[in-house]
């Protein structure tokens, strides 16, 4: 089977910049705009919650998702040489910044969005959907993602993996693996 997951053939660090901002544009619209409103309308029950907290969990979870999915792009693009776009995906391991401390922080920004969205709408639908689009995220993590890095980068990749958990971070080695480099 041919894997979709190609390495970025861009030199230019501004043309991976504009080839993020694209890949984010497109992504956000379908999976946090476009498919939350299908969910919402398939499944208009509302689930009541106090409306200030809903509102600032939303808002950190929200606003905290595109902060890591922006500081992760631009780790691809610098030290990566690629986009999260998996047909223009990092030439090198990016294991810096977030990355030093879950495998996998853009799926967890992109993760926190949609549950945020799913808190401030609080319906059913958009609920169901959060759940849905977190086991799917992590399938294709599991089943795609991780045994094509391990096929591109070996054993550089497996002894990232030893040392950096998948999603939940080991708060007693955060701080001093976020200072590493790669």
């Amino acid at each position: 089977m041919a894997s979709f997951i190609r390495p970025s053939k861009t030199e230019s660090t501004a043309a991976l910049r504009a080839k993020s901002m694209l890949n984010a544009i497109a992504f956000f619209v379908i999976f946090m705009v476009a498919l939350p409103w299908l969910a919402d309308w398939l499944g208009p029950l509302r689930i009541p919650l106090p409306q200030w907290p809903r509102a600032i969990c939303s808002g950190v979870l929200i606003c905290g998702g595109l902060a890591v999915w922006i500081v992760c792009a631009d780790l691809f693009g610098r030290k990566g040489r690629g986009t999260p776009l998996p047909l223009d995906a990092p030439r090198h391991l990016v294991t810096t910044g977030p990355f030093a401390v879950i495998r996998n922080p853009i799926m967890a920004g992109e993760v926190a969005v949609v549950w945020g969205i799913a808190l401030y709408r609080s319906s059913l639908g958009v609920i169901l959907y959060a759940i849905l689009f977190a086991l799917a995220g992590h399938l294709a993590v599991v089943k795609v993602e991780e045994p094509e890095l391990r096929k591109r980068f070996g054993r550089e990749y497996e002894d990232y993996c030893r040392r950096v958990p998948r999603w939940l971070p080991r708060f007693s080695q955060t701080a001093s693996a976020a200072r590493g480099s790669s």
